[in-house]
């Protein structure tokens, strides 16, 4: 009799829609055994407005994929959204205390280089979500990734920190756990599209990914196969729609219709200057593509303005070799990656998840990416445990200021 799987659970809580994607790790690929999408409630960019909202959304949507994947959900990997996350570059050292000469780098010398790294540049109202390793120096040599079992009297660490917003991060997790979900982690929506699109190559040689949301838009960039930093513009597709409605004096719905159906990223000229779009046979109104044009050309030259504005202060604006990668619902409109070629000077593709199996197919769309890539994480940080586990060498959760710094998955976080 074949062992039951391991299940996972990828949980995308965005401010207009909630997915979900339960799956196991299986020869390398995420298998995928359920999954479902609805609308949320109670979120305001990114962030809960309210609990009960985002609760019963989720446990209203996760109720169909449990039955597809004959599997009671109980915890979750989570995304979490906001221009409150913040993606933090810092150092840290300390002096490496022996009673040998030769003693070598192991696991507590990291966990304490890193809470000095984190602590120096988080504040106590902040959670730490992830700590990216950069680098290791060793006695003043540097380009170390790995310094474990190295010899040293100093180790020096390069890091970026992401983090969010206490109360935040505190409200996401009860508004989960009001559906009866625990969320096992906090992970930028961003970052966890990042997982489930891009290749190690890309990574290795430098790329930038846009997730497209309703109501925020997020972009991480990697580069040396390393996640170098992160950003969100409290801006997305229903700014779009609530333009429209307003200028056109319609209802959001209607809204919705025309960006969805007649406006593309390329806003050619050569198409029909009148937009007709009716409810029924008896009531067809007539639109100025040109106006409907010119509010969405206006809101995504903001919306991709401020995105090159973070890259730029990141330095990272016209250094992607790999281009940049759109996911997000906001990636669905038509021809959106013309635009965004022309507004960022770099080569653009959508991003679809990839190393998936299973009942995959309907889910392998850029709306699904930051819920598949939780999943995947969350299955290979399941892997990673069992394994340690098994040669006694669990990993222990060690504090910064108070809160997790993510030391317990500190050589996860390195590959992703």
């Amino acid at each position: 009799m074949e062992d039951k799987p391991n299940f996972v659970t990828g949980l995308d809580v965005g401010t207009e829609n909630v997915r979900a994607v339960i799956g196991a790790l299986k020869d390398g690929k995420l298998y995928v055994y359920g999954y479902n999408e609805g609308k949320n409630a109670g979120m305001r960019k990114g962030v809960p407005a309210n609990l009960n909202g985002p609760a019963h959304s989720i446990d209203i949507m996760l109720g169909e994929a449990e039955r597809m994947g004959d599997y009671d959900v109980r915890s979750a990997y989570v995304s979490i959204n906001g221009s409150q996350i913040l993606s933090t570059h810092t150092q840290g050292m300390i002096a490496v205390v022996s009673n040998t000469a030769d003693h070598e780098i192991n696991g507590e010398d990291m966990d304490r280089v890193e809470n000095v790294a984190v602590t120096s540049c988080i504040s106590a109202n902040r959670d730490v979500l992830d700590v990216v390793p950069l680098e290791y120096a060793i006695d003043g040599q540097g380009g170390i990734k790995d310094p474990i079992g190295m010899s040293g009297a100093r180790l020096e660490m390069r890091a970026n920190v992401i983090s969010a917003l206490t109360p935040n991060c505190e409200h996401l997790r009860k508004a989960t756990e009001h559906a009866e979900v625990t969320a096992e982690r906090l992970i930028p929506s961003v970052v966890a599209a990042a997982k489930a699109v891009l290749t190690d190559k890309q990574k290795e040689n430098g790329v930038a990914v846009i997730d497209m949301g309703s109501a925020t838009t997020s972009v991480a960039v990697y580069e040396e196969g390393d996640l170098q930093y992160v950003g969100v513009v409290p801006a997305g597709s229903n700014n779009i729609t609530n333009d429209l409605a307003i200028l056109l004096a319609i209802d959001p719905d209607m809204a919705e219709d025309i960006k969805t159906r007649f406006v593309t990223g390329d806003f050619d000229s050569e198409k029909s200057p009148v937009i007709r779009i009716s409810k029924d046979k008896n009531h067809e109104r007539n639109f100025d593509r040109k106006e409907v044009d010119a509010v969405v050309k206006a809101r995504l030259e903001e919306i991709f303005g401020e995105i090159r504005k973070k890259l730029k202060s990141a330095k990272y604006d016209q250094r992607l070799p790999e281009g940049i990668i759109l996911t997000g619902g906001g990636a669905r409109m038509r021809d959106i990656e013309l635009f965004a070629k022309k507004a960022m000077e770099a080569s653009v593709k959508i991003g679809i998840p990839l190393n998936l199996a299973g009942v995959s197919e309907a889910i392998e769309r850029p709306e699904f990416a930051a819920a598949v890539g939780l999943a995947q994480i969350a299955a290979e940080d399941q892997a990673y445990i069992t394994k340690t586990s098994k040669s006694n060498k669990k990993p222990k959760k060690s504090k910064s200021s108070g809160k997790s710094s993510g030391n317990i998955f500190k050589k996860i976080f390195s590959k992703f």
